[in-house]
């Protein structure tokens, strides 16, 4: 099967926005695979053994996806810009659930260590990372917006610039603050200050 192009993707999305149910039809095979990424590269920093796989975690993505009704896409980096935000939340809730389930039992914490490793670290705590970027969209949002998409989703700067309409060096500023910012704020948590 060819790779579809942005500008295809990008018009189906228009179009299932603008309720055309065939349109749906034809998006879902062409972005399963993005999908699919998305979700692993989630998974990846995910602890060894952790019950939430990735196919359950897409579907429950999609799910999400299908329900939204008349949403005005851009294109498609802001399709997986919301797909990745999805995927955040799911995940988030199910560590969320597990934590009560065990009554804050063994959900590891971030180290700053383990934060300054944003990209390639396992096992980070989502609940703590989600309650810090929450603070961070208090008081900055868009930086907010750029961890999300980079670290959650995997989206490139360019991607993340034609989502927030930004230039690409505003998202590498942002993503250099952002991430000083949460390591302050992860560190501080740990050290007990926060």
């Amino acid at each position: 099967m060819q790779t579809p192009s942005p500008k295809e993707i990008t018009g189906l999305l228009v179009a299932w926005g603008d309720g055309d149910q065939s349109a749906l039809e034809q998006l879902a095979p062409l972005v399963q695979s993005e999908l699919h990424r998305l979700a692993h590269h989630y998974m990846g920093r995910e602890r060894p053994g952790h019950t939430l796989q990735t196919s359950a975690l897409v579907n429950e993505a999609y799910i999400r996806l299908i329900d939204w009704k008349n949403v005005r896409w851009q294109n498609r980096a802001h399709f997986f810009a919301v797909s990745a935000q999805l995927m955040r939340r799911i995940l988030v809730d199910f560590a969320r659930d597990r934590q009560n389930l065990k009554r804050g039992g063994d959900v590891p914490k971030v180290s700053l260590t383990a934060a300054a490793a944003f990209p390639t670290e396992r096992g980070a705590d989502l609940v703590a990372l989600d309650e810090a970027l929450k603070m961070l969209a208090e008081v900055d949002p868009r930086k907010s917006q750029v961890v999300e998409m980079r670290f959650f989703g995997g989206l490139s700067v360019k991607e993340v610039a034609e989502v927030l309409n930004v230039s690409e060096e505003t998202v590498m500023r942002d993503w250099r603050l952002a991430k000083v910012w949460l390591l302050r704020e992860l560190g501080q948590e740990r050290d007990g200050d926060g």
